[in-house]
Formats: C-alpha cells, structure tokens, sequence
C-alpha cells in the first residue's frame, strides 16, 4: 500500500459523513442564533472592510488595519484553491460539486465570523508586544484549563497544515504551471520561490500583511476581469452551465468519453473538501490572523473576517467554475456545453489555464499563469503567519526560527512532489485541524450571540445615533 492509498483512506474516514455533519451543523447552527446575520449586514460588513476606519477604531488596540488584517486573511485564502482546486472539484465530482461549495461558503460565512469574534474577544500579547489569537486561545482561555488538550491539539494540527495547504500544496501548482506555460524545470521554480518567500517572512506580520494589501486587489482584478471577459464572450452558455450545476449536485454524472463517473456522494465530499480548502470556513484559521486587526469591538473585525468568505467563494470559485464548465476543459471529451476536447492529461491549475486560453489565447494563459504564481505565492506568505501562530503557542516565540526554516523547506519541497500526494496530505490536515475548532465554536456560541447582541444593541445603534447628529449639525 503506498502513501497516496495510505492518505486516501484516511480522508474516506475525516471527510465522511460525521465530520459533514458537523461542518453543515455548525454553520447552520451560527446561522439560525445568529438570525442570518451574514446575509442581514454583509453590505456593513462591506463598508467596515474597505472604508477608511473612523478615528475611535484606528486608535484601538491591534496591529494592522481592518483591510489589512482582511487582505492578509484573502492572501492566505485566495489562492490556488480558486483556480486549481475548483478544477480538481469538477474534474473528481462533476459540476454538482461547485454547488456544495456555495452551500459550504454561504454557510461558513457564519462559521468564520464566530471564529473572528472569539479571536479578538480572547487574543493575548506574545513577549514582542504582538497580539497572538487564534482558537487555541479561545478554547484554552473560553472554555477552561480542562480543554487544554483540544487547544493543543488544534495547534499542533494548525503547524502541520499550513506545510501542506498553506504550503506545498501553493508550491507543487506554481510549479505545474510555470512548467507549462513558460517550461520552468521546477526545481529552478522552486529554489525561486525558496528565496523570495524568506524574505518576506522574515520580515515579521507588517511585512506580510504590506505585500498582502498591495499584490492581492491587484491578482484578484486580475483574474476575475479575464474570467469576467470569457463569460461575456460566451453569455450564451452562462444559464446552461448554471443549469448543470444544480442538476448534477443532486445527480451522478455518467461516464462518457474520458469522463469516468461520479456518484453524488463525490460531487458532495470534493465540493465541501475543496470548499474548505478554497475559503477556509471551519479551519480556524481567520481566527489566527483576526485578532491582529485594530478593533474597538469583536464584531467588528468578525464582519469583515466572514467578507472574505463570500469573496472567495461565492465570486471567485464561481467564476472560475462557470469558466471550466463553458469552454468544457473539466472533461477531457469535450465536455457538456462547448464541445472542446483535450487529452485528459492537464490537471489543477494547468487546466484551468488551458481554459482560459481556448477563448483568451496566449493571453488568457498568462492571466492564469501569474495569478496562479501570485496568489499562490501571497498564500504561502499569509498561511506562514498561522503556522507561526500555531507553533508559538506550542513552543513559545524562540523556537520560532526553526519553524521557518522547516517551512522554507516544505516550499521547495512541494514544487517536486507528486501532485494527487499533495493534495491528499492537505486534505487530511484540514480536516484534523477543523474538528476542533468547530466542537470549540458549538461550546462558545452563547458568547458569539452575547457580544453580537452587546454591540448591535449598543456600539452599533449609539454609532449611528452619533453619525446622524453630525449629519444635522452639517447641514
């Protein structure tokens, strides 16, 4: 039995149905005590994350910005999972696959703000005089010395998935495509990437949450607008390929050509797994970087926190699976819709180039080309700052050093490994480092509801009382 058998059936076990139901279950929990918030403030939560923040917020405790803190949270989470894992959903689940990703973002938008508010409600200061949050510190510090040993466990599992999705996973794709598009040995690609991500890391939070706020708006932009293009192109096949989406969430899809099959029981669990893995809702993870933002409230950093979610998902895996469905580039016989073939031997991110580059051409190669490299690269940056976090509650901030290096070493790594390897070794550290977190969110909820209540009832309310009497006095 060789490792990638090993691996698999050790994610049969994690991502079965137990786990689901407490991935669904969480979610729709936050959201029905939560009475829906994230779909009744997602225009606030808009706002809080992309206006200027008022005085009293800026002079608040914390050490980025709101933007900041959301765009080194984005960094980390846009990424290959959006292009490459999107491809990977469809090519393993069929169309069906994208809609359980929407379920799982939708959902998760609730799940990640519970995770933000308890980040900033129970952060604490390393020895730097930095804030270090995560959940961790809200089950250790939350629920009590006696759940110690989850807070452990999260972390111990939170250091070892951020080398492989945060990590290799980001690396192995960079390599694939540098490979194909510009014919990069990916040994060369990895060195490269060896070089420049020590720089930037060793540079410490403001360092990367800096090239974070300036690369992501502008890859994001990027990709999006040529994804945008293609749909416009082909406005035509937009509502058919909606069309397979919801049939085939709740029907097999035949084999046919050089697609093989796959059941709905697959169309689920590749849905939710690359879900997860696109936006990260139940990893714990926006708890690692929220509570760094400057927040004079909990709920404010949780609103923005649960934005990114909706960015990620909702927009950009959307768009990226629209794209794969319309030019047919998910099945190698030329697909449902466009009838373009291929010879079945592209995968993850490659595939999605080739996507864009049968309507695009050499140009739409390249817009996926960099945003694949970027992103990827913006991700492995971000997800160092979780895996940071996460040792240092194990080990404490001197043994930080060697965390890096061993980190340097899982980029380099990754560019040689075998991809179907990659991607199953993510898959597990995900899941173990989920369960934790969300049996932690299910103890906490009565005060992710209170410090809702509490700032909805009064922050929020005497904020606009005062926003409306400086209005009057303008006028």
């Amino acid at each position: 039995m060789d490792i990638l058998e090993i691996l698999g059936r050790i994610n049969n076990v994690l991502w079965g149905p137990p786990s689901l139901i407490l991935l669904f279950g969480t979610g729709l929990f936050l959201t029905f005590v939560l009475k829906g918030l994230q779909f009744r403030r997602l225009i606030y939560a808009f706002k809080l994350g992309f206006t200027k923040e008022d005085s009293k917020d800026a002079a608040a405790e914390g050490d980025v910005s709101h933007f900041k803190a959301l765009m080194t949270a984005l960094a980390a989470t846009i990424g290959n999972g959006n292009i490459a894992g999107v491809a990977t959903a469809i090519t393993l689940g069929g169309p069906g696959a994208i809609f359980w990703m929407w379920i799982v973002g939708l959902l998760g938008m609730a799940t990640k703000y519970g995770e933000a508010l308890l980040a900033v409600k129970y952060r604490v200061k390393n020895d730097k005089g930095e804030y270090s949050s995560g959940p961790m510190y809200y089950i250790e510090r939350g629920l009590g010395k006696k759940f110690k040993w989850l807070a452990i466990a999260f972390a111990l599992f939170g250091a070892f998935a951020a080398l492989g999705i945060g990590n290799s996973v980001q690396s192995n794709t960079i390599a694939d495509v540098t490979s194909n598009s510009f014919g990069m040995a990916n040994w060369v690609t990895g060195l490269i990437l060896v070089v420049l991500v020590s720089v930037i890391i060793f540079g410490g939070i403001q360092r990367i949450s800096t090239v974070a706020s300036f690369f992501v708006p502008i890859m994001a932009f990027l990709y999006m607008g040529g994804a945008i293009l293609i749909l416009i192109l082909n406005y035509d096949m937009i509502i058919p390929a909606f069309e397979l989406i919801f049939y085939y969430a709740f029907n097999p899809v035949a084999a046919a050509g050089g697609f093989l099959g796959v059941v709905v029981s697959e169309a689920i669990r590749n849905g939710v797994a690359r879900g997860i893995f696109s936006n990260e809702a139940g990893l714990g993870t926006a708890a690692l970087i929220a509570g760094n933002a400057r927040a004079d409230h909990p709920v404010k950093q949780a609103l923005v926190a649960m934005t990114g979610t909706f960015i990620v998902t909702i927009i950009v895996c959307t768009m990226t699976g629209l794209t794969l469905l319309i030019t047919g580039f998910w099945d190698p016989s030329g697909g449902l819709l466009s009838g373009v073939a291929h010879d079945g031997s592209l995968e993850g991110g490659a595939l999605t180039s080739a996507a864009f580059a049968s309507v695009l051409g050499v140009v739409g190669e390249y817009i996926v080309s960099f945003s694949v490299i970027f992103f990827g690269f913006s991700t492995i940056v971000g997800w160092y700052v979780y895996g940071e976090k996460c040792f240092e509650y194990l080990a404490g901030s001197k043994g930080i050093a060697g965390y890096r290096l061993v980190y340097i070493a899982a980029c380099g790594v990754g560019t040689i490994a075998n991809l179907a390897t990659v991607w199953a070794f993510a898959d597990m550290a995900n899941a173990l480092m989920m369960i934790p977190n969300l049996v932690a969110l299910l103890l906490l909820w009565k005060v992710i509801v209170a410090e809702t209540n509490d700032y909805f009832t009064n922050f929020y309310e005497n904020a606009k009382v005062a926003a409306g009497s400086a209005q009057k006095k303008v006028s």
